[in-house]
């Protein structure tokens, strides 16, 4: 896999983003398996650019492997379903974006007389076949194409969904989740999961460091190839270093980055940043996020020594709790918050601050977080940061100057 020094044009997919990391980190080999012809052709019904920048990820195997190998995902849902089986026994289920059809399967063996999976790359052949395989293909009718586009013969009681993105909102999937519950979910039908919710809490890491080295080595290095060519050929490349030094800026300084977070290298508790209500919640209310936050720092030194905030980390979880008229029988919970444990595929984002900031116990962090859409690529966002650090000095605040940083998450 090759992995550019570029920022990327397209949208990887989470299962992608986070091999990529492994690789970064283990300096490993990695031997993509050969896939068939199949995996990767075009629908007919889906767009060139939204098929090229997003969907044909999730059309390879070994993209629904890598998230069927999260176990905090896969025993979320699947405990989602099974301990709420009463709720499921005899309904009609939709499940947007069914991939592999596993929770098409699930939703069928728990009860649920009908279930339209709908999945817009020809994975629909896999999923075909893993419910016929497992009993279930009487129930679990596999459909292609556009959720937005699909008819449906009837209205249906629950949708479930695996959705969520980095950061919850990226890939822009729950676009799909809302235009289907708006035009298929019966009143007081049910969505699985019901309800989701964003973190943010500031962190301390090394990484920041590595990445601004890492800058100023491409700039030295760019330099270097600069003055060579100059030297060799005769052609002076000057004058294009700002747009070299920008573009390596926005790569290196200004893109978020997943990281698997210990508990320990928070400063601070995590504070909600947004919570959304999926019964409720609207197409608007998802496509542009403006949010104030305040952190305040809980540190271990002593003696007036000062913690190093390196970034702020934002992570989310997402609730299974039914509706109101059809409540689930018992809560689940899916978070992706860190754990001793290690993370999920969908890790956590991180974003570096450059410089980093000393901080001091009661100091806080007050500001603003404001996430919208790529207009390169709607399934990537754009966030911009504006924070003051409020200093703690003989139990008075005082706020120093606003900071603002902006980034992309892709």
């Amino acid at each position: 896999m090759f992995i550019s020094s570029l920022r990327p044009a397209f949208a990887l997919s989470r299962s992608t983003q986070a091999l990529k990391h492994r690789v970064t980190k283990s300096k490993a080999p990695v031997h993509l398996k050969k896939v068939t012809t199949m995996a990767v052709s075009k629908p007919d019904n889906i767009p060139d650019g939204d098929f090229s920048n997003y969907f044909c990820t999730y059309g390879y195997l070994y993209h629904q492997k890598e998230m069927l190998e999260d176990q905090v995902r896969m025993q979320s849902y699947y405990d989602s379903v099974f301990k709420n089986k009463a709720q499921f026994k005899d309904k009609v289920v939709l499940d947007v974006g069914t991939g592999s059809g596993i929770l098409a399967i699930w939703a069928a063996k728990a009860g649920a007389k009908k279930v339209y999976a709908i999945e817009a790359t020809n994975m629909t052949v896999h999923a075909k076949k893993l419910c016929e395989n497992n009993g279930v293909g009487d129930i679990v009718e596999v459909m292609q194409g556009y959720m937005e586009s699909i008819e449906l013969p009837e209205k249906v009681d629950i949708i479930i969904s695996e959705w969520m993105g980095y950061f919850l909102l990226r890939e822009s999937m729950l676009d799909s989740v809302l235009v289907a519950r708006d035009k298929w979910l019966k009143p007081g039908g049910a969505l699985y999961p019901s309800h989701c919710r964003m973190f943010l809490a500031p962190i301390r890491s090394n990484q920041p460091s590595k990445k601004y080295m890492d800058f100023q080595d491409s700039i030295g290095n760019w330099n270097d190839f600069s003055k060579t060519t100059y030297e060799k050929y005769g052609v002076d490349l000057q004058c294009l270093s700002p747009d070299f030094e920008k573009e390596q800026t926005q790569y290196f300084l200004q893109t978020s980055s997943w990281v698997d977070l210990h508990p320990n290298q928070m400063i601070g508790p995590p504070k909600m940043l947004k919570e959304f209500d999926l019964h409720t919640c609207t197409l608007d209310d998802i496509k542009v996020l403006h949010e104030e936050f305040e952190l305040t720092m809980e540190t271990k030194e002593s003696n007036g020594q000062e913690t190093q905030v390196s970034g702020i980390g934002g992570w989310f979880d997402v609730h299974f709790r039914g509706s109101e008229q059809n409540p689930a029988t018992e809560e689940v919970v899916l978070s992706t918050a860190p754990d001793e444990q290690g993370a999920t595929h969908w890790g956590q984002q991180a974003f570096w601050l450059h410089p980093s900031t000393g901080v001091s116990s009661g100091d806080k962090f007050k500001g603003s977080l404001h996430m919208l859409r790529s207009k390169e690529n709607h399934r990537l966002m754009n966030v911009n940061i504006t924070f003051s650090h409020n200093r703690l000095v003989d139990g008075q605040l005082y706020a120093a100057p606003p900071r603002k940083c902006m980034y992309n998450i892709e």
